[in-house]
């Protein structure tokens, strides 16, 4: 059985776009997921409130259970290595850029990493409703860093009156046409947007820690309805044939922003199944043996905002098998192929990583983080 990989988030956007506060809201949400967070930033890093003004190579524990380690962005691959080492056992890797830097290098960094126990896990681009315009006459930047997001974050979304904002997210929406766009107050933005919320068997029932009572007051006083995402789910003991999957996946609409699960190309690869993993443009497949004793089930979950649940349905539907037509063979399988790392059939995977992350800028000159969130 392969290792299972974990999924690196780059959280940009510039100063006061509430990057900061998302981040914090998804510590004290994602209970019973352990985050590991690196924070690439100038000068002091606020965290739940804390304060950390770091020199290279400092570390210091916050209130919170984290700990914070200072360390220079260029090791950015060497602290990937140190996070993803399995006694840690991280669920997820959010790397949070300076309001200043170019995300397009930190995405770039995530994918050229040779660590085998990472995936990239989507590059998420926080606005301010309220500055939206303003930001973009400081910063003409902002339309290049939305049309390679592979999420968008409209924040302050209760700052701004409704036809205001129906104007920012129509521009936005313009600006990143192969982004999921979702509007959020206070940064609250429901963690399985971004990542699979895991809950050991037996951890919430029982007696509550003393940290459980006061995140749970605090959400309680800060009540935020979540920004709003779509949710399609395919489960069929019916192969798909992997021409047509490619096909699908291919054109799949604007809006959506992860898909992932298990794939049974039946007699095109009868030994594994593959698990597929996407995320705005990015893909990847990974062929692992099937179970002993596991039913062969196509498994898959595509989340998003705005889509069209009926028409990814049909979508899926018609990439199964229909008993009509020849099964497909070891040839039909080279477009999948070529979407798996290290695979002999995966022509200019290089090129592809490139034209998914934009021209990406200088490399800025900033400090980092680690936090990790532990149980």
């Amino acid at each position: 059985m392969t290792t299972q990989q974990i999924p690196v988030v780059v959280l940009a956007g510039f100063l006061g776009a509430g990057k900061t506060t998302l981040l914090n809201h998804l510590l004290r949400s994602a209970r019973g997921t352990r985050i590991g967070v690196m924070v690439n930033d100038f000068g002091d890093i606020g965290i739940d409130a804390m304060t950390v003004a770091g020199q290279v190579g400092s570390t210091v524990s916050l209130g919170n259970g984290c700990l914070c380690c200072a360390v220079d962005a260029s090791e950015l691959d060497e602290y990937l290595e140190v996070l993803t080492r399995p006694e840690v056992r991280l669920d997820v890797i959010v790397i949070e850029a300076s309001g200043l830097a170019e995300p397009q290098e930190l995405v770039r960094m995530v994918l050229a990493s040779d660590n085998e126990r990472i995936v990239y896990g989507g590059l998420v681009e926080v606005v301010d409703a309220a500055e939206f315009a303003a930001t973009r006459d400081r910063h003409p930047e902002t339309d290049r860093h939305l049309a390679t997001a592979d999420l968008v974050v409209v924040n302050k979304a209760d700052r701004v009156a409704p036809d205001a904002l129906r104007i920012v997210r129509e521009t936005v929406t313009g600006l990143a046409p192969r982004a999921a766009v979702v509007e959020a107050a206070h940064g609250r933005i429901d963690p399985e947007l971004l990542f699979d919320r895991v809950v050991p068997e037996g951890e919430i029932a029982g007696q509550m820690s003393i940290e459980d009572i006061l995140y749970a007051a605090e959400d309680e006083e800060h009540a935020h309805p979540h920004a709003a995402y779509d949710t399609v789910s395919l489960a069929t003991a019916t192969p798909l044939h992997p021409r047509r999957l490619m096909s699908f996946l291919d054109s799949r609409p604007e809006g959506l922003y992860r898909l992932k699960g298990f794939v049974d190309f039946g007699a095109a690869d009868p030994a594994n199944r593959y698990a597929v993993h996407a995320v705005g443009r990015f893909l990847r497949f990974r062929p692992e043996p099937w179970p002993a004793g596991e039913e062969r089930l196509t498994q898959l979950v595509l989340i998003g905002s705005g889509v069209d649940a009926a028409a990814l349905r049909k979508g899926l539907a018609a990439c199964e098998l229909d008993g009509s037509e020849d099964a497909p063979d070891e040839q039909s399988m080279w477009g999948v192929l070529r979407y798996v790392p290290g695979s002999e059939d995966e022509p200019g995977s290089e090129a592809e990583d490139e034209a998914e992350v934009g021209r990406a800028g200088e490399a800025s000159a900033a400090r980092a983080a680690v936090v990790v969130r532990r149980r």
